[in-house]
């Protein structure tokens, strides 16, 4: 028996290898199809087609996966995913692939924040020490508003910190990392990002609320908005379709990204999300209904130094002009295995979003501008 089956092995493996030629070459074949119809099905066929073009190469610069979408009106127009979320297991990236979006994260935590402003339970202009009584008195006060402005002066990262291994259990425990550190610049008088100050942000809401920070994102402002693939990237759950993460040395290969648990920074850069849930994200910011006009007026004004610089982020979002010198609202995210982008644009009404699995991602915002742009207007 034993020899009949060492014969047999090769022929089966044959057989084997080459049905699995067959399959690959039939789903290869039924994606280019599936492509096609799209884009002559699409009202923006042009504008599809360089976002395809943009995207692929993007991986060509050795991004292993990504997903772009664009929405318009508050209609996804454009989705796509592209490349690998696993490259070991050959597990392509759909649009409902989560990715780490890294400080993409502010501008969640900073909704939920405004929410609680609307609600009369945070007052922007108070002490952060009136919800947050265990973090350190720095000799001058720090109000919310600068905390959310990056004027608080509060550090960033320092050494290895974006590399923590140690799990958090609660948010107040993850201060302790920056909490005692003297501030970088006197409060209001210097732009100064900080992830950390986000995570002090969590404290607040978790304070002004009467509840856990990860409960209140996930049942005030993820599940309402119906972002149904955006959650905390925790490592010891299951989380489907989460992709595997990655990392490319100089003048080297892909390699897996190294372990790290980032619950030391959920409001800062620790949620996973997908381009879609990102788009309607941005979409639903981009008029009031989730929140009020004036919310929404305050959370896209550039805040100013108290000399009266403007620093062109407001709370949560970066303010400014896109290459083409139109309007944005915008924010980025790196982590370790992913970068984000996420880009509004107020006065048509579009938005982009592009996520990947790869740490310092080799691609530009006014890439993803470009591709963004050239749907506004372009409907045949």
């Amino acid at each position: 028996m034993g020899s009949t089956r060492s014969n047999r092995s090769p022929k089966i493996l044959g057989l084997a290898l080459a049905f699995c030629g067959v399959v690959a070459f039939i789903a290869s074949e039924t994606t280019s199809s599936n492509q096609s119809a799209k884009l002559s099905a699409s009202p923006y066929p042009a504008a599809q087609e360089n976002a395809n073009r943009q995207a692929k190469e993007w991986l060509g610069r050795g991004i292993p996966g990504l997903a772009l979408a664009v929405a318009l009106d508050g209609k996804i127009v454009y989705s796509e995913g592209f490349g690998y979320a696993d490259l070991e297991e050959r597990v392509p990236v759909w649009p409902t692939t989560k990715f780490r979006i890294g400080s993409v994260s502010k501008p969640l935590t900073a909704t939920a924040l405004m929410q609680l402003v609307e609600a009369g339970k945070v007052d922007l202009d108070s002490p952060v020490q009136k919800y947050v009584p265990t973090f350190p008195d720095k000799g001058a006060v720090i109000t919310v508003l600068m905390v959310a402005g990056h004027l608080g002066g509060i550090r960033h990262y320092q050494a290895d910190e974006f590399h923590i291994q140690r799990h958090y259990a609660k948010v107040l425990e993850g201060l302790k990392i920056f909490e005692n550190d003297p501030l970088v610049a006197a409060p209001g008088t210097k732009f100064s990002y900080s992830s950390y100050g986000y995570n002090l942000l969590s404290a607040v809401v978790e304070s002004a609320a009467g509840e856990d920070f990860l409960s209140y994102m996930q049942q005030r402002v993820f599940a309402p908005l119906g972002l149904v693939h955006t959650t905390a990237d925790q490592n010891t759950q299951i989380v489907e379709q989460r992709s595997r993460f990655y990392e490319l040395p100089k003048d080297g290969a892909v390699e897996n990204a190294p372990y790290v648990d980032n619950s030391y920074k959920w409001a800062g850069g620790g949620f996973l999300s997908t381009a879609e849930d990102l788009v309607h994200f941005g979409s639903a910011l981009l008029e009031p209904g989730f929140l009020k006009q004036e919310t929404l007026r305050t959370m896209f004004t550039s805040q100013k130094t108290k000399s009266g610089e403007e620093t062109g982020y407001g709370i949560g979002w970066a303010v400014h002009k896109s290459k083409s010198g139109k309007l944005i609202y915008e924010h980025s995210g790196g982590s370790v295995g992913g970068t984000s982008q996420l880009i509004l644009y107020p006065e048509t009404h579009l938005v982009v979003a592009m996520v990947n699995n790869l740490s310092n991602g080799p691609w530009k915002r006014e890439e993803v501008e470009a591709v963004a742009e050239e749907f506004a207007g372009k409907a045949r």
